[in-house]
């Protein structure tokens, strides 16, 4: 097998990190607050706000992306071969994906609202993507590496079906158990699944042609 070169990047690994998780950790905080005031405009008080709040793949995967890119700027390396790098940028895009497909459509944001709402759906997605193809892995990613990434939307399809087991309440359509039936929604996560795995080998492919052609 031929060994990779090893060229300098274009830009600063650890910079190009830090503005990730910059841009992750304010788009998270931003509705953060949101989620806080309204929960407290409608009488339920700051931990209603926050449980309603964690409850989304959403946001618990541009969480994911603000830790992973923390870390990244804290190594020597920008984080590159981080463990879980691959993983949070396949969520993260997946998120931005499928709520253009499947769930732009069924709210209007306003305001600040919309302004988080394109920060955690787009700005992060986009710039999680860019920070994969501007800085690949420096090692090819091992071939059953995608499948350790497939833990996190499992273990989030399990999460969410306790949650709204517990509390009735269901962050997604297609995943509401009360709506559709438990074994509709257990076809739609497998589905989801299948479409997380597919886009973890697409990224590990685009990583191992960046790393040729950089």
């Amino acid at each position: 097998m031929p060994r990779l070169r090893h060229t300098k990047p274009a830009m600063n690994p650890r910079i190009a990190a830090a503005t990730l998780a910059t841009l992750a950790w304010v788009a998270l905080l931003l509705q953060l607050f949101l989620s806080l005031r309204l929960s407290l405009a409608n009488g339920n008080g700051i931990v209603h706000g926050l449980w309603i709040f964690l409850a989304y793949f959403t946001v618990l995967s541009n969480l994911l992306v603000a830790v992973v890119a923390t870390r990244g700027a804290l190594a020597a390396d920008g984080g590159r071969d981080a463990r879980w790098r691959g993983g949070a940028v396949t969520a993260i895009v997946l998120v931005g994906l499928g709520y253009h497909v499947l769930l732009r459509n069924i709210w209007d944001p306003q305001g600040a609202q919309w302004l988080a709402d394109v920060l955690l759906h787009y700005a992060v997605p986009l710039a999680a993507l860019l920070w994969w193809l501007a800085l690949p892995p420096q090692h090819r990613i091992a071939g059953n590496t995608p499948l350790r990434w497939l833990a996190w939307p499992a273990l989030y399809a399990v999460y969410a079906l306790v949650r709204g087991k517990l509390d009735g309440f269901y962050p997604y359509p297609f995943i509401d158990v009360t709506a559709l039936g438990l074994p509709r929604v257990l076809l739609n996560a497998a589905g989801l699944l299948l479409v997380f795995a597919l886009a973890t080998w697409l990224l590990r492919a685009l990583a191992h042609w960046r790393q040729r052609t950089a």
